[in-house]
Parts: C-alpha cells; structure tokens; sequence
C-alpha cells in the first residue's frame, strides 16, 4: 500500500497478479478496479497530479 501526495487520493494499493487495484479517497471510502494494466498504476503513482490522472485514465473504467 502507498500513501500519496495528493488531495484527492489518500492511498493506492495494486496486486500485479489479479490486477486489481484499490484506491483511498480523503472522504474516507475507497473504490477497487479490476483488469487494471500495471503502467496505469505506475502511471497513477508519478503523475504530478493524482486527480487529473485518475480522471482521465482510470475513473468509470476497469470495473469489477
């Protein structure tokens, strides 16, 4: 699990075997993706900002 330095995501959990990801938010609930490509998490992880990203790559996607 890794903490990040965003508002707008808390933390950000990835199994590269099930591919399955789990996102915290601030609010306190949290959300998990399936079929996510690991360069996406990467991607997640080193984007300058975690919102825009999680925007435009990851959110109403790799549902479960």
């Amino acid at each position: 699990m890794v903490y990040v330095n965003s508002s707008a995501i808390k933390r950000a959990e990835y199994d590269q075997v099930s591919r399955r990801m789990t996102l915290w938010f601030p609010q306190g609930h949290s959300y998990t993706f399936c079929g996510v490509p690991a360069h996406v998490y990467e991607g997640l992880l080193t984007a300058p900002s975690k919102g825009s990203y999680y925007n435009a790559y990851i959110r109403d996607r790799y549902q479960c």
